[in-house]
């Protein structure tokens, strides 16, 4: 076993749950990165990082993750440390989590719970709060008597804490049948959520404004990048992974007086668990239904290819991955060297370089959104007599009219529309 410890932070703070993290060596590389990124999924979470423990083994083991030997180093560990909470780099079964919890003598969460807390601390709007919910309680059903026992571990401490909070629940140890019939209850309203969202998307369709989609690994830097576009600051930003998880729509002016909206997206990370992809299913068909993806990748970050690859097999198994794609290399301004910036480059294609937080290379971004956004539409001149003004407003919703000269008779009307646009006006055409 290779055990690193790891103090975060001079003193514990008042109320703060002291972590261990748990996870298995798999001898690919991989487990160093997986590692650190559980570490900032436990900050975000709100606890402190009081030792890592990794072991070397092809596959965990089925009964206790790490066997039994390692279990009951790691009890011991518990109570050196004084550790209130022990996090496992994996998907604890309901077998193994129900041994770990008898073993341990303390709280035990695995990855996908800890990653469900963040999102009950992150959810703000009520489809959002829905959303976890329903993947918490999705989660939570096959694990009730480990749960159980963990609840008794935790019982008169006048706090819950990480994993065990959830908007709308409070009482988490709940018979089968209660959980069974919440998560029907969760899943009838979420289908009211689709509903609503597909009745938004035919609005925003026939508005005719082209919609672009903001997708990456969380914490890329797209919220950054949306407020930057729109001109403002009404997107929240906070240096935390899993910040947005309500999507959030914005009209963009792009070059030559063209516009679209541009939707950022909930973030992705490796391994997003199976229950939040099906959750935020809704939220995530935002991505699907755009006509152009902006994939921002942090280039700042060591494993920013990795981070790449992982959003990409979200993308890929939302059914998205033919989607026209543009990769924003992000915080460019941050990169570690330029060799790392160019070997990107010619590791992923139809990339651009870009700060979201500096504005570079946002101009280029517009113009390369628009290209491809805009490239189907043909240049027309159009006599349109004043007896039928109002194809002007279809001009405007499904295309971009450029200029504008009234005559006695008609105006003439230069404009760049689509096919569909097109037979509605074609005997109007006088070129094109």
């Amino acid at each position: 076993m290779n055990r690193t410890e790891h103090q975060d932070g001079q003193a514990e703070a008042t109320g703060v749950e002291r972590a261990i993290l748990v996870g298995i060596d798999d001898l690919q590389g991989r487990s160093r990165r997986s590692m650190r990124e559980l570490m900032d999924l436990a900050r975000t979470a709100g606890a402190q990082v009081v030792d890592m423990v990794t072991q070397r083994r092809n596959a965990p083991d089925a009964g206790s993750y790490v066997g039994e030997g390692k279990l009951e180093e790691l009890r011991h560990l518990v109570m050196a440390m004084d550790a209130d909470l022990v996090i496992f780099n994996g998907e604890l079964s309901p077998i193994q989590n129900r041994n770990v919890v008898e073993a341990l003598d303390c709280k035990v969460l695995d990855r996908t719970e800890l990653i469900l807390d963040i999102f009950a601390q992150h959810a703000r709007t009520r489809e959002g709060k829905l959303q976890v919910e329903l993947a918490q309680a999705s989660y939570t059903l096959p694990r009730l008597a480990g749960r159980g026992r963990m609840m008794d571990r935790t019982g008169g401490t006048g706090r819950l804490g990480i994993g065990i909070r959830g908007p709308g629940e409070t009482k988490i140890d709940v018979e089968r049948r209660t959980l069974r019939r919440r998560i029907q209850r969760l899943e009838d309203e979420i289908d009211q959520v689709q509903r609503r969202r597909e009745v938004e998307r035919r609005s925003r369709r026939r508005s005719g404004l082209p919609t672009a989609a903001l997708v990456g690994y969380t914490n890329s830097g797209k919220s950054t990048l949306l407020n930057a576009l729109a001109g403002s600051q009404e997107v929240s930003v906070r240096d935390q992974l899993f910040e947005t998880l309500d999507p959030t729509t914005r009209r963009i002016e792009l070059e030559a007086g063209r516009e679209c909206l541009v939707t950022d997206t909930v973030g992705f990370i490796q391994d997003l668990p199976t229950q939040v992809v099906a959750a935020f299913r809704a939220t995530l068909e935002e991505v699907t239904e755009a006509d152009v993806l902006v994939h921002v990748v942090d280039v700042s970050w060591p494993a920013a290819f990795e981070q790449y690859q992982a959003a990409g097999e979200v993308i890929a198994e939302l059914g998205a991955q033919e989607i026209p794609t543009i990769v924003a290399l992000n915080k460019t301004d941050a990169a570690s060297s330029e060799r790392k910036v160019a070997l990107l480059e010619s590791r992923i294609s139809n990339t651009i370089r870009i700060s979201a937080l500096e504005g570079d290379g946002l101009d280029e971004l517009r113009r390369r959104i628009s290209d491809l956004l805009f490239a189907d539409l043909m240049e027309v001149t159009l006599h349109i007599p004043y007896d039928r003004m109002s194809l002007m407003q279809l001009l405007n919703e499904r295309g971009h009219v450029s200029e504008t000269k009234y005559e006695p008779e008609y105006v003439i009307t230069r404009a760049e529309i689509d096919e569909q646009t097109l037979a509605h006006v074609r005997d109007l055409v006088v070129n094109g």
